[in-house]
């Protein structure tokens, strides 16, 4: 059998701070002339150049999804965020502290479903949505298991003054991770809320005496703790990636980035974006015995987008 090169494996990204900054000034003046509605089709633009823009083993990745699809979505999402803050609003004008206060605790409650069902969702879509050389990803989750860990997660987390964040981070980590398909391909997170834990107090501690300048190490440490656990299981086989980068390569990325939106206003952010991804990606080394020739399909399609809009919409960040 050939070898394959272990180069080839890594994950590249290829877009350029240019295209990206055309695509996304053409999206806003859309934005701008349908009062928003373009949103759905500017949102799979972008996430179409993206995709294609990122290779492995020198084919590049594919976002299948259509803006007719984002858009009832969009609808969905923008409809129950209006009657949410609607109800929000009206408790307030109300006048009266137990409304007030009723309407406040039904709106939290609210979201603390939301968030669960929304991650659910976009990722239940967007895995689905997502291809490489005609493998599909997948998302295998439950709607029900995912909402009582986040809920129980953030009442811990709250109860302990947010010492259980550090697992209940890990916790979620390990569940969608765990369920996430590429073809025949599974993933896992060994990482553990001790060990975050300790991460960041030990990063808190010596930023603060340090006035900020260890902050490039805990950051540094904190990527090399997410994507250090991150296991591929192909075959029985398991297979780890590595983060090569340095503190001083991180501090060299973030103090360069922010230069950069403060000489321009903010304009420079599609290379930002494109900068991070790069130093991301090149960074990221797989292991050599991965074999991307013997991954095969197993995933089915689903294109309900609610949840996907959802995300946006909230503002929540998918883990």
């Amino acid at each position: 059998m050939e070898r394959i090169d272990q180069q080839n494996k890594n994950l590249v990204f290829k877009g350029n701070g240019t295209e990206l900054f055309q695509l996304l000034f053409v999206n806003i003046l859309l934005l701008l002339v349908t009062l928003g509605f373009y949103y759905p089709w500017a949102k799979v633009r972008k996430l179409h150049y993206l995709y294609t823009q990122t290779e492995l083993d020198n084919k590049p990745f594919t976002f299948h999804g259509t803006g007719k699809e984002i858009f009832w979505g969009f609808i969905k999402s923008l409809l129950l965020l209006v009657v949410l803050y609607g109800m929000l609003f009206a408790g307030a004008l109300s006048l009266n502290p137990v409304i007030a206060i009723l309407t406040q605790l039904l709106f939290i409650s609210v979201l603390f479903v939301i968030v669960p069902l929304a991650v659910h969702g976009s990722l239940k879509y967007r895995m689905s949505r997502s291809s490489w050389s005609g493998i599909h990803f997948g998302y295998r989750g439950e709607r029900g298991i995912l909402i009582k860990k986040f809920i129980g997660g953030i009442l811990l987390s709250i109860i302990t003054l947010y010492i259980y964040l550090a697992w209940f981070i890990v916790d979620l980590r390990k569940y969608i991770i765990g369920n996430i398909r590429f073809g025949n391909v599974q993933f896992r997170f060994d990482g553990t809320g001790g060990a975050l834990f300790l991460l960041n107090l030990k990063g808190i501690f010596f930023s603060l005496i340090t006035f900020g300048i260890y902050g490039f190490w805990w950051m540094r440490n904190a990527v090399r703790f997410y994507i250090n656990n991150l296991v591929i299981v192909q075959n029985e086989k398991e297979h780890r990636i590595h983060f090569t980068g340095s503190a001083g390569d991180v501090a060299k990325l973030v103090i360069v980035n922010f230069l950069l939106m403060i000489i321009t206003l903010g304009l420079a952010f599609p290379w930002v974006m494109i900068r991070n991804l790069q130093f991301i990606y090149t960074n990221s080394q797989i292991d050599g015995t991965f074999e991307t020739q013997n991954i095969l399909q197993t995933e089915d399609e689903y294109k309900d987008a609610l949840g996907e809009d959802m995300t946006d919409i909230f503002d929540i960040n998918i883990i």
